[in-house]
């Protein structure tokens, strides 16, 4: 997998990495049991290197950021959406071992199963190759594509920027409920309102709740900037 920039000393290692659960289930009992595992257990391992090389690089890049605001960009960059980003940049749709049902009807792999894969790469990494090569593959990933993803998050996050305001102007915290799910199992999509007590302050949709959600408080701070009470971008006038 030249795509990696990393030459693995056991391919064995790498292949393990792309071997989702589902897949090992899609075998049957007789197939599977030559297979010694998915990739659940590099995935853990990557998923703690990420974390601490990803809180390094923030400290030592942002000298003197507030731990709060490191905090915010550590979440950015390590979420689901983001790896699942990098893991398409580096083909791995493509490459994992996943069952059928798994797979969207267009072809799509779900965000979830691409960060773990991605996680489950640099466990491995961290194994074949040691400990300088893992965080080399990280920083470079996180010195390309940081500002992207941190200019991203502070746009997107329209959930805090809608809590902020409401606690300021109300002292209450607004609140998401959901109102229906709809379509197949691999392709739901989540109908949510954004609520303050029996008030609706906006509605939104996605194929989480998450994304329904923050869909929402986006719809909700655009309601409040026509009736003059933010900017549209969601800060107090």
């Amino acid at each position: 997998m030249t795509a990696l920039g990393v030459v693995f000393r056991d391919p064995d290692l790498l292949r393990l990495s792309l071997v989702h659960r589902s897949w090992l289930n899609d075998l049957g009992a007789d197939a599977a049991a030559t297979v010694v595992a998915s990739n659940e257990r590099l995935e853990f391992l990557g998923d703690a290197l990420l974390g601490l090389v990803t809180a390094d690089w923030l400290y030592r890049r942002f000298p003197d950021l507030p731990e709060g605001n490191l905090t915010s960009y550590r979440v950015a960059l390590v979420r689901t959406e983001t790896l699942a980003e990098w893991a398409i940049g580096f083909g791995l749709p493509d490459l994992i071992y996943l069952a059928r049902g798994e797979v969207g009807s267009g072809g799509e792999v779900r965000p979830r199963i691409l960060a773990g894969a991605f996680e489950a790469i640099l466990g491995a990494i961290y194994l074949d190759r040691g400990i300088r090569v893992a965080r080399q593959f990280i920083c470079a990933l996180l010195d390309a594509d940081s500002d992207r993803v941190i200019d991203d998050s502070e746009t997107m996050n329209y959930k805090g920027r809608l809590q902020e305001l409401i606690q300021d102007r109300e002292r209450l915290t607004p609140g998401y409920q959901t109102v229906s799910v709809s379509g197949p199992d691999h392709a739901h999509t989540f109908v949510v309102e954004a609520v303050l007590g029996d008030r609706i302050l906006g509605a939104g949709s996605g194929s989480n709740k998450r994304a329904a959600e923050q869909d929402a408080a986006r719809d909700a701070l655009e309601r409040l900037s026509l009736e003059g009470i933010v900017e549209t971008d969601g800060r107090p006038l």
